[in-house]
């Protein structure tokens, strides 16, 4: 599956428009690193990719098992480790519904399977290429 996104900068420091085929949002840089935080960062998407994916994939699990499932709650802290070039993310879930320890158990297998943490945990290559 592939999928393109387009972002764009202006005259306003590090305000960037994020451009996808239904959607347009800001992400931005704090006030602290010159940005005027008009959304969120690029660590903060990412974690948020992470974080909103986990949570949409136990939920379409749910639905399809037809469990009583009232809300998912999911944080995600990352830390860089700059000096070794390694990321260690750290996804915290809290499970609100008439569950069982079983299915419980279930929910943190599959969100451990969502696609985002399967491209996180897989290899990754990026490429550059200069548009003309």
């Amino acid at each position: 599956m592939s999928t393109k996104l387009t972002v764009k900068t202006g005259k306003e420091n590090y305000r960037t428009v994020v451009i996808s085929d239904s959607h347009r949002f800001v992400a931005d840089e704090p006030i602290q690193a010159g940005g005027k935080d008009l959304g969120p960062n690029p660590g903060e998407l990412l974690a948020a990719s992470l974080a909103t994916c986990t949570a949409i994939t136990m939920k379409m699990y749910a639905d399809r098992k037809g469990w009583s499932l009232n809300e998912i709650v999911v944080e995600v802290d990352f830390e860089w480790n700059r000096k070794e070039n390694f990321t260690v993310f750290t996804k915290s879930i809290q499970i609100d519904g008439n569950l069982d320890a079983e299915q419980r158990d279930k929910l943190m297998e599959i969100g451990g399977k969502c696609p985002i943490h399967r491209t996180l945990n897989g290899s990754i290559e990026v490429k550059q290429n200069l548009m003309e």
